[in-house]
């Protein structure tokens, strides 16, 4: 009924945030005469901020149209690799006819983003995906919204996530490295294993960032919460059908609504004062300055939520948060028993966030006691100081201090051992500097000779 009430308010609300955004526009435009009327600025931001808060928020795009790489701008096309009833496995494919940096990107790794099915959509990495655009071939799983999948396209449990993760590493390849954020380094690590059990090729690296491997070290408030509710209380207080006024009517859901108001209230003060701030540039008339164009961005991407299958949610509650089952050795997929300690050939890189708030220190870092297999020298682990959750993943520290990390990590670890683009480029310009080096040793030489010699 939870979930009814809901889609009412929001359809009783839908015309006044239209309303509310069209009266903003009438007080600020320079061809209104209501533009120059007392208070116009105030009641303009005012309208903007009530549309804002009131308007639906629909699944963002990547806008991912291309990417500059080394000066050189090379066209990005968003395409479908294999689409499942829950999710599709997406591929940016670059273009260029700059034929060296065509030849370059031949040979540059290939990159599987497992994106989180935690709440937001796969865009929130859009930032990752941009990045690690510029030195690989980049997939990235692309999470259904559950309330948009038919009833008769069946459950969808934990045990799913799984599958999909090893037929979407088969699909690319053996090649493939692959980078789990946050709620999917457990399934991937699961997945992962279960291929090196059957005897199958695994992926050439593991990325896992901020993620709950050992949701008991250092336990957040989102862990508190999932291991301090019984089981049955989750699902007779977060479960509910989906409305009929979208195509999964009738599935069982556990509603974007009701995650994004968990969202919000782990930092309430936090997002009042950004709306706050919000209002003021608006007052301010800076409508257009960088501060609240990113308000914007970032909460039309924060405020757009998915629902997650109710089957999935309740298993992750229970193996990852309750039983702990994964670090304690009794966590079976489809009857096989996972066993991270099974992987032998893929390198591992664990990173964390130094003020991460939803995995806490030591969580992703677990990773390295269960994957015994892997030989010391080809696991490391990366602390991304003063990082917090996001931070791990978009923004400058993603951009000047993580990514390198996993740039220079994947490429280590390849065929061949590729160097990084960042050590070649060292490289090519010590080689430049060569000749002018030599010289100045020449010269240096000659005048000590100088000096030695007898007056």
């Amino acid at each position: 009924m939870l979930y009814q009430l809901y889609e009412s308010q929001r359809a009783l609300l839908s015309p006044f945030a239209e309303f509310a955004s069209a009266s903003s526009k009438l007080y600020n435009h320079p061809l209104s005469l209501f533009t120059h009327t007392p208070l116009a600025q105030r009641v303009s931001a005012g309208l903007d901020l009530m549309h804002r808060l009131a308007k639906e928020y629909e699944k963002p795009e990547f806008n991912i149209t291309s990417v500059s790489i080394d000066g050189v701008d090379v066209a990005v096309q968003q395409q479908t690799a294999l689409k499942k009833p829950f999710c599709r496995l997406l591929r940016f494919k670059r273009f260029t006819d700059h034929l060296p940096m065509l030849s370059r990107m031949k040979d540059q790794p290939t990159v599987l983003v497992v994106a989180p099915l935690s709440g937001h959509h796969a865009t929130l990495l859009r930032e990752t995906v941009r990045e690690l655009l510029r030195d690989h071939k980049v997939f990235i799983t692309d999470w259904t919204d559950a309330r948009m999948v038919p009833v008769q396209d069946g459950p969808f449990h934990l045990d799913d996530y799984v599958t999909y993760v090893q037929e979407f590493i088969r699909h690319i390849g053996p090649d493939v490295n692959v980078i789990s954020v946050c709620q999917p380094t457990v399934p991937v690590l699961a997945a992962v294993s279960l291929m090196a059990s059957a005897g199958e090729p695994t992926p050439r690296t593991l990325t896992m960032m901020g993620g709950p491997i050992d949701a008991r070290k250092s336990p957040t408030a989102v862990n508190n919460l999932a291991m301090n509710k019984s089981h049955s209380w989750f699902e007779h207080n977060v479960i509910y059908r989906v409305p009929v006024n979208y195509p999964g009517s009738g599935r069982r859901v556990y509603p974007g609504f009701l995650q994004h108001a968990g969202f919000i209230a782990m930092n309430p003060d936090r997002h009042l004062k950004s709306h706050y701030d919000y209002f003021l540039d608006l007052m301010r008339g800076d409508d257009g300055n960088g501060s609240a164009e990113f308000h914007r961005d970032f909460y039309d991407e924060y405020n757009a939520v998915l629902d997650m299958p109710a089957e999935y949610y309740l298993d992750t509650i229970k193996v990852v948060f309750q039983d702990f089952a994964l670090v304690n050795g009794t966590w079976s997929v489809n009857g096989d028993l996972v066993r991270p300690q099974d992987i032998k050939t893929s390198a591992l890189l664990t990173i964390e966030g130094e003020l991460d708030d939803i995995s806490g220190a030591g969580q992703t870092r677990a990773a390295h006691g269960l994957c015994t297999g892997i030989p010391k020298s080809r696991q490391f682990h990366y602390d991304a100081v003063g990082a917090g959750h996001y931070g791990i993943f978009s923004g400058r520290r993603w951009r000047d201090n993580v990514y390198p990390q996993v740039r220079d990590f994947i490429a280590a670890h390849q065929s061949g051992a590729v160097q990084p683009a960042a050590t070649l480029r060292r490289a090519a310009a010590r080689k430049a500097a060569a000749p002018q080096v030599a010289v100045a040793a020449k010269k240096a030489v000659a005048h000590k000779a100088a000096r030695r010699k007898p007056k």
